[in-house]
């Protein structure tokens, strides 16, 4: 393995992974300490979807093959869907979201990052899962990042010029911005200002606690996904958060299975039925047949047009 960020080492990662088995041992004879079957449950909920996220960070941070995040990405959404339930049963809230993404600057954070983990590992038939315990809350329709990430992969998505936090403006800019060159500055502008950006966030500074700390990784993840899903040029970014490889695994997926589509380059025939979604066209999200060449887009300002499986609805 290749250790991703300087602040991690190969000692901290078996630190984290033996206290990860301990912890999950331990509350299998051990309760949470509360009032009521049902905040124990939310307690519990909660710790274990966290454990959950803080693995998958680490096992990338650590120079895992990013194939093996899959799996852990896939446990990572039924602990959300668990924390939902618990917490709206606790809350006596049926659509109460896991995630405030309205109140908390970290909250929305997570959120992206899980959507954009969906998006750059290709498993996008995840999103509906996560999505909906987030939309059914109302957060639909009131963000701009949140619905430019779901747009080019999800059906019935909304246009909406306004977002909860200005931490995010850079980005949202990049997308919007008709010149390549200022595309790619404001994404670098974006990842330099990210770090700072969190200073209240349980997380942040966690590097300065060793290699026994709670330290998994700083990453910008959503900055990754916007530059695939866009056709943002990211060549010249080298900021420590920003995950590039994570990028060209997207860009350059080929599935080990057959469950997965595989990307068609234009003028090639579709490979299967269904939406597809290209980085080099806004708002590119259309069905094709199988067999039906997919078409070219000469005028694009973001290069060759590679078409990416979106979806059967």
């Amino acid at each position: 393995m290749k250790i991703r960020q300087a602040y991690f080492s190969e000692n901290h990662y078996q630190n984290f992974l033996t206290e990860h088995d301990e912890v999950i041992e331990f509350f299998k004879s051990n309760k949470f300490k509360s009032d009521t079957a049902e905040e124990e449950a939310s307690l519990r909920s909660a710790f274990f979807q966290t454990l959950a996220l803080d693995k998958l960070l680490s096992s990338y941070t650590a120079g895992e093959n990013i194939e093996n995040l899959i799996p852990l990405l896939e446990d990572l959404i039924e602990k959300y869907e668990v924390r939902q339930k618990t917490l709206a049963e606790y809350e006596k809230s049926p659509k109460i979201s896991p995630l405030a993404l309205d109140d908390w600057l970290d909250q929305y954070e997570e959120a992206v990052q899980v959507i954009s983990l969906c998006i750059l590992l290709h498993r996008t038939d995840l999103l509906p899962r996560f999505v909906k315990l987030i939309d059914q809350a109302g957060y639909a329709g009131d963000d701009t990042l949140y619905e430019d990430l779901l747009k080019k992969v999800l059906p019935n998505r909304h246009d909406v010029d306004r977002w909860y936090h200005d931490v995010y403006t850079p980005l949202v800019q990049a997308l919007y911005i008709n010149n390549k060159e200022e595309s790619s500055k404001l994404l670098k502008k974006y990842c330099q200002q990210w770090y700072p950006a969190f200073k209240q966030a349980p997380w942040h500074d966690t590097h300065l606690q060793g290699e026994d700390g709670n330290y998994v990784g700083y990453w910008a993840i959503e900055a990754a996904a916007i530059a695939f899903l866009y056709g943002i040029d990211d060549s010249k970014i080298d900021h420590m958060v920003y995950p590039k490889d994570l990028v060209e695994y997207a860009r350059n997926y080929r599935p080990t299975n057959g469950s997965q589509v595989a990307r068609v380059d234009a003028g090639q025939p579709c490979s299967k039925t269904g939406y597809w979604f290209t980085p080099a066209k806004a708002d590119s999200r259309r069905y094709f047949s199988q067999g039906e060449v997919m078409p070219k887009f000469t005028d694009s300002l973001w290069g060759d047009t590679i078409w990416y499986w979106s979806g059967e609805e």
